[in-house]
């Protein structure tokens, strides 16, 4: 769904928040506890005490969810780059919601906004937007797009405004609903895979920690690194209308999301790296699902869209 508006949002536009104070708390842990596991998990290693079970469920979940938020969340649903059933589309929104960046319909209305506004006012999470000037400005604003707009509300996207085929789809509407329950299963999922890979329970303890919690918090900084640096720092050769940038080093880990400036340029593209050696993992996944039969209707860039790129 692309929305044009010139103007700034309208209050309407908003999504009320029933329960601010609760909403903030769990905000607060999700974002603080998976940090603090990182650095645990870090400390672990050190001592020796990282074993090859842990980087290969860590591997594991990490593909996973990654794909569930760059090919499911973002492409899939948020821009409907391809079509695909029920089964692949809810597939994909589980694994998204295994991410724990928020329930999969308040995920598209937001990012939905941002393309909306797109580092105007009412765009939920711009550097650029609202704060001070100077390197006080460029601070304030990467921590607000980073991680700070999370704990605000009051430029969230409203579902019914910006994500309505999502609340009319059965299959999304119950993964939105059942979020907690994905959520806990993908840490379930963790700890299940290091007790078959490694054949303990403390593989198993360990493994939660490392493909638990600290990939989450890895994926989390992954994708929050897309709405700060990749509107603050990188080149810009489609498009100029926006601050969006592409950011080659983030490419690999970001499954292709950093090449930001083209998708800005063409929202709908299912090949976010249209460039010659732009690695786009997210592309190629649709590619096989696309050569399977999973995926329809793929919005490839056009030879015109790339040769506008080479050139710009």
């Amino acid at each position: 769904m692309e929305t044009d508006m010139s103007t700034a949002a309208p209050a309407t536009d908003v999504q009320p928040t029933a329960h601010e104070a609760l909403d903030r708390t769990l905000t607060g842990l999700v974002t603080a506890l998976p940090a603090a596991a990182l650095g645990i998990a870090v400390w672990q290693s050190w001592a020796g005490l990282l074993h090859w079970s842990d980087v290969g469920v860590f591997m594991i979940m990490y593909l996973l969810t990654v794909c569930g938020v760059t090919v499911g969340f973002h492409r899939l649903l948020t821009h409907r780059s391809f079509k695909t059933g029920p089964v692949v589309r809810g597939g994909l929104a589980i694994l998204g919601s295994a991410a724990i960046e928020g329930p999969v319909i308040s995920w598209v209305a937001d990012h939905r906004k941002h393309h909306a506004f797109t580092d105007r006012p009412g765009d939920p999470h711009s550097p650029h937007v609202d704060h001070c000037v100077g390197l006080r400005g460029v601070l304030h604003g990467l921590l607000h797009a980073h991680v700070g707009w999370l704990f605000r509300h009051d430029q969230r996207g409203a579902r019914d405004r910006y994500a309505p085929d999502l609340l009319r789809d059965p299959v999304i509407a119950f993964v939105h609903r059942w979020f907690f329950v994905w959520a806990l299963g993908g840490l379930a999922l963790a700890f299940g895979l290091g007790w078959l890979i490694g054949g303990s329970l403390y593989s198993a303890l360990t493994a939660l920690l490392w493909a638990g919690v600290a990939r989450m918090a890895l994926l989390h900084h992954v994708t929050w690194s897309v709405n700060s640096v990749c509107h603050m720092f990188g080149k810009q050769p489609a498009t100029k209308r926006d601050h969006s940038t592409n950011f080659a080093l983030l490419s690999i880990i970001s499954f292709g999301e950093s090449w930001h400036n083209f998708h800005h340029a063409h929202p709908m593209s299912a090949r976010h790296g249209a460039m010659a050696r732009q690695v786009d993992p997210s592309a190629a996944l649709i590619r096989v699902f696309e050569r399977l039969g999973c995926a329809t209707n793929v919005c490839w860039p056009t030879p015109l869209q790339i040769a506008a790129c080479q050139v710009g």
